[in-house]
């Protein structure tokens, strides 16, 4: 437990659930530092982790009636910060996999593919999700976001080739995830960026 910053003890939780403002808007500051702790360790991105920290605590002053127990506080914040953050890298993967089409050759989409392309973002984030902090990070911002690698690698703080060797790392836990539900590989995250050179 971090002890500078303990967790907010279970009578000023319990009294925040009964409706004292006062307490309530103390859990909320004293819970303010493991929640973005969590998001910063989940997230792909400072903004990222940032956003789900707020949105967080923001569930924690609005639902904090709905907690069971008072000392599930930590485990039930983790929760809801992890939940975000995959939020978050659905989005990402489903706008990446969005393709332009002509008007004319459009078409909306029937409802059973609509379903099989929601649980494929799914499968996909879940499985980016997954992954180590450091590879989540790279695989997202080069493959899913399209950065140029150059820019990937001065954001991270790496080499060109120290980067291009945690993408290959990223790249093939993803696909063994991917795997690993028996049903094959999503090609779309593995495409190359149109008009940038894959590392």
């Amino acid at each position: 437990m971090n002890q500078r910053f303990p967790w907010p003890d279970e009578r000023l939780i319990k009294a925040a659930q009964d409706g004292d403002v006062t307490s309530l808007t103390t859990v909320v500051m004293e819970s303010q530092p493991h929640v973005r702790k969590f998001a910063i360790s989940l997230c792909a991105s400072p903004q990222d982790a940032e956003d789900a920290a707020q949105e967080a605590l923001i569930i924690l002053y609005r639902k904090i009636g709905t907690l069971r127990a008072t000392g599930a506080l930590a485990s039930w914040m983790f929760r809801i910060v992890r939940n975000e953050c995959l939020r978050q890298v659905r989005l990402l993967v489903a706008r990446r996999d969005e393709v332009p089409t002509e008007p004319e050759a459009s078409a909306e989409p029937s409802a059973e593919e609509a379903v099989l392309y929601r649980l494929e973002v799914e499968r996909i984030a879940a499985a980016v999700s997954a992954l180590p902090r450091d590879q989540r990070q790279v695989l997202i911002m080069r493959d899913v976001q399209g950065l140029p690698g150059k820019t990937v690698a001065h954001t991270l703080g790496l080499s060109t080739a120290a980067m291009k060797s945690r993408l290959h790392r990223a790249r093939a836990a993803l696909r063994h995830a991917l795997e690993a539900t028996d049903q094959a590989p999503d090609q779309a995250i593995d495409r190359p960026v149109e008009g940038d050179s894959r590392p």
